[in-house]
């Protein structure tokens, strides 16, 4: 009787978009009392992508990019998977949509919501499915337009988020290569340090509509943050054998710089070895994960064969780490010439009805 080959789950393509309306922290400070400094020294954030499409578009052209990238056609993807805590609708899944834009006429859909660990869980999951032979090739995508859940009216948390996408595509593969281990877990009785309590059907019921308000425990996140993604990095490296030394990349959410550099801290990991790209989006939440994979690919960071280190957290609170080897190719195959139509305004204009939504007095920055 022959030995059956272990399935893997190479990732085969990338893509992002990144909104091109900034709202930087000098923007910021026009609309609540802060200042560039104020928010840098805290967080490690310079500006923020804002978004005037929906999560399913800036998905859509993720998708297709990391499609080019992989040389693989929609029609041949058997998985569209969507990680994200704004989809454009509850129901039908936002996955739907990406999947009938793109043309993937076969495919599954589905999405997936852990708020900024979506990505990851979803990677998780697809690839289980794949190792599964359930699927052979997938789409994986992580998404958010989280700008229309800031408080303007919160100077302590209404800065720390952005929008974007990122995508992978992996296929089924007998080289070991893709997401080789991952940890998914969930902080007991933290759901409350972290929340958007208004964010869901039961107040748009009850009131006929929804008042989005985030709930910001710093402290409290900062410190389950750092435990549950060491925990969750400590059983993913004892699964395959490996200490931090043999770690060649490390690609952390992107929530905070200070947690991200006790995190490398805590595991002795240099910070030249560690994707840091918070300035430059904000947290993008579900996007954050695949948005510095893509970066680090483009930047010549990752090389053929490494093993990449990845670790998450997000409201729940849920925490997850994975180790990625990575396969022979770092160069897309091709490139999509698909865009998204640029926004005709400033990124006042764009966010002018939430400013108004929580009283503030943006008048004087709209373009005229």
């Amino acid at each position: 009787m022959g030995i059956i080959a272990v399935n893997y789950a190479q990732i085969t393509g990338w893509g992002k978009y990144a909104p091109p309306l900034l709202m930087t922290n000098d923007d910021m400070a026009k609309i609540v009392e802060t200042s560039d400094e104020w928010i840098f020294s805290r967080s490690g954030i310079r500006q923020r992508h804002y978004s005037h499409v929906s999560t399913g578009e800036m998905s859509w052209l993720a998708a297709e990019r990391a499609l080019a990238a992989a040389g693989t056609d929609a029609a041949d993807i058997d998985l569209v998977l969507l990680g994200s805590t704004t989809p454009e609708e509850i129901c039908p899944n936002t996955a739907s949509f990406i999947k009938n834009k793109l043309g993937a006429t076969k495919a599954a859909a589905f999405d997936l919501n852990s708020a900024c660990t979506s990505w990851l869980y979803a990677l998780n999951v697809a690839t289980d499915m794949i190792k599964a032979g359930s699927v052979k090739k997938a789409l994986v995508i992580g998404a958010e337009r989280i700008s229309l859940a800031m408080d303007w009216s919160k100077r302590e948390s209404c800065f720390l988020f952005g929008d974007g996408a990122g995508a992978v595509v992996i296929e089924a593969t007998e080289q070991k290569s893709g997401l080789l281990s991952a940890h998914m877990s969930c902080v007991p009785d933290s759901r409350e340090c972290l929340h958007l309590p208004s964010w869901g059907m039961s107040p748009l019921h009850l009131t006929g509509g929804i008042h989005v308000s985030l709930n910001f425990e710093g402290q409290e996140i900062f410190k389950s943050a750092v435990k549950g993604m060491a925990d969750s990095i400590a059983e993913v490296l004892d699964r395959e054998g490996l200490t931090a030394a043999d770690i060649d990349l490390f690609v952390p959410h992107q929530a905070n710089v200070r947690i991200i550099q006790s995190l490398a801290k805590r595991l002795n990991f240099p910070m030249e070895k560690v994707v840091v790209c918070i300035d430059e989006y904000a947290n993008t939440s579900a996007a954050a994960i695949p948005l510095a994979l893509c970066d680090a690919l483009s930047d010549g960071r990752v090389k053929p064969g490494m093993n990449i280190l990845t670790a998450s957290f997000g409201a729940g609170l849920t925490c997850g780490a994975g180790v990625i080897r990575w396969g022979d190719r770092v160069e897309p195959v091709g490139q999509s010439d698909a865009e998204i139509p640029p926004y005709e305004g400033t990124v006042f204009d764009l966010m002018k009805e939430s400013f108004a939504y929580y009283g503030v007095d943006a008048e004087h920055l709209l373009t005229k």
